[in-house]
């Protein structure tokens, strides 16, 4: 499936809402997608968790202008600015929200309850202080850009050459679900973000799914250790280029201002 991490939604809602092209009640809509329910802990004015539309509506007046994504990962902290507390929560959780105007992140701890095909999430969003600097190793849209299309290439080649499969039931349905989501693009990002972001976006997700599908449909070629030791090592750049772009993309509609 495609990769839409929850922080990207947060941002990309909560940048609409706050520049007033979407409702309160469609950016939480949006937020939350098919989880159950999400909640924001640790706002200051607030006593405790709060729904996500009085939430957004705090930021705004703490003076929240926009909200940036960082997807950090072991040795790369990217989108994050610090203090190491904050950081250390969003690299567990592999994903934060970081906010402009005002020194505070937010990160997501999610819970999972019921059985298989019919599991209820929640979120909670800690909301926490942060660095007032420039993110990490966000590059940008045409940046991004660039560097996507070249690792589409590598990757196709790298995959190629060891031989990794990328067919079957599963990866048929990914690459189905990719394709309807890329013709469906205004639904990419929320209202708001230059044509470019979506681009970006959808070219990133392409290029994470094939690392995914790489990764989890089955050894193709490379059954030997020492091969899947080097499909890890030449995928892991690839990886790493995706999610950089993605950050990218969503946190455009700040940038551009």
């Amino acid at each position: 499936m495609l990769f839409e991490p929850r922080s990207g939604r947060l941002a990309a809602w909560g940048n609409a809402l706050l520049a007033g092209l979407v409702s309160p009640d469609e950016a939480a809509l949006s937020i939350v997608g098919e989880d159950a329910v999400h909640r924001v802990a640790g706002l200051p004015g607030e006593a405790g968790p709060v729904g996500l539309t009085l939430a957004l509506g705090r930021l705004r007046a703490l003076g929240v202008s926009g909200l940036r994504v960082a997807l950090p990962a072991p040795g790369h902290p990217l989108g994050l600015s610090g203090p190491p507390e904050f950081n250390a929560r969003a690299l567990e959780a592999e994903e934060a929200v970081v906010c402009a105007g005002a020194a505070l992140g937010l990160v997501p701890e999610v819970t999972e309850a019921g059985p298989a095909g019919d599991v209820h999430v929640s979120v909670l969003w800690r909301c926490l202080p942060v660095r007032e600097a420039p993110p990490a190793d966000v590059p940008s849209l045409g940046e991004a850009e660039r560097e996507l299309a070249e690792a589409l290439r590598e990757a196709t080649v790298v995959l190629t050459r060891l031989d990794v499969a990328a067919s079957g039931p599963v990866a048929d349905a990914a690459l189905s679900a990719y394709r309807a989501r890329a013709e469906a693009g205004r639904e990419v990002l929320a209202p708001g973000y230059p044509p470019r972001a979506v681009r970006v976006l959808a070219l990133a997700q392409r290029v994470d799914l094939m690392v995914s599908l790489a990764y989890e449909n089955g050894h193709g070629g490379a059954v030997a250790a020492s091969e899947m030791a080097a499909r890890a090592e030449a995928l892991r750049p690839v990886e790493r280029v995706a999610r950089r772009a993605l950050v990218a993309a969503y946190n455009a509609a700040v940038e551009q201002h």
